[in-house]
């Protein structure tokens, strides 16, 4: 069983992993700025002793840590670690990603090879470092998808969900909409589909338009069930929210699903969006198949 909080007072250790590219070097500086002893590409065979010196050090309470491609075959190993590491400190498992097209524009826009090498492109890597990590991946907790943060958006995420102010600073809701056919968000807490509404897609002028365009939002809009739901939905986030951070939830993802993700999830998504921050909290909102 893992060691219990109380256990060893105020000592966490954070294993930061996850696909090069998605902000790992961002992440364990925000860490670092969070009062965490930081530690970059750690050897794989050095966590365990890492843990105990967590566990030991008077100076070392809190620490984090990254582990990635770069360990090569080691990296396998991991997911067996991390249980050996869990029953001697209270530890995390941090998974980065991001989409393949985003990824592959930030290794175009800062030219760095991937850690894969150069013997394939860049876009076989991505999908072989994936692979790779999906051990991993099923394992950890949080996920957190950096597609569409910018490096302030993240660094104030990792402090909202791991600042020892964290339950005090509330939570931060992340609202999406998706389109069933391109598979449901995995980060997702909470999931709404909203395929029972009426589709603007078989109505020509409405075809080639989105639900954030005036006049497909209306058209949502105008029928009753579409009315009621945006209220009732309100209603129960804005009843879970409290319960959520009395539990130390510090960070929540809400999707809407339609057929496409192109309008009725992405008029009901903004919707949402828009009474959950009149209420007070702290909303970001993202269309993930608005484009497709």
């Amino acid at each position: 069983m893992p060691v219990p909080p109380s256990s060893v007072a105020n000592t966490e250790l954070v294993i930061i992993t996850g696909l090069s590219g998605s902000g790992k070097g961002t992440v364990l500086k925000a860490f670092e700025d969070l009062g965490y002893y930081s530690v970059d590409n750690l050897p794989i065979d050095l966590i365990p002793k890492f843990a105990e010196l967590t566990k030991s050090a008077p100076n070392i309470r809190r620490a984090a840590l990254v582990v990635d491609i770069r360990e090569g075959s080691a990296l396998e190993r991991l997911p067996a670690l991390y249980k050996k590491i869990r029953r001697m400190v209270p530890a995390r498992l941090l998974f980065l990603e991001a989409d393949d097209a985003i990824l592959l524009r930030r290794f175009s826009e800062t030219r760095r090879p991937h850690p894969l090498g150069t013997k394939q492109s860049v876009a076989a890597s991505i999908r072989h470092e994936r692979e790779r990590l999906e051990p991993i991946r099923k394992i950890a907790d949080p996920i957190i998808n950096t597609s569409n943060y910018n490096v302030h958006e993240l660094r104030e995420t990792i402090h909202s969900k791991f600042g020892q102010d964290r339950k005090q600073g509330g939570v931060l809701v992340q609202i999406n909409s998706f389109g069933f056919r391109h598979g449901i968000p995995p980060e997702s807490d909470l999931v709404f589909d909203v395929r029972f509404l009426p589709n603007p897609n078989y109505i020509p002028e409405f075809k080639e338009k989105t639900g954030k365009h005036p006049s497909v939002a209306r058209y949502i809009r105008s029928f009753p069930q579409s009315q009621e739901f945006i209220e009732r939905i309100s209603d129960l986030l804005i009843y879970l929210m409290p319960h959520y951070i009395d539990e130390g939830k510090s960070y929540l993802t809400i999707s809407f699903g339609c057929t496409g993700g192109h309008h009725r999830s992405v008029m009901i998504a903004d919707e949402i969006r828009k009474r959950l921050g009149a209420a007070g909290y702290r909303v970001k909102e993202n269309h993930r198949d608005i484009k497709k």
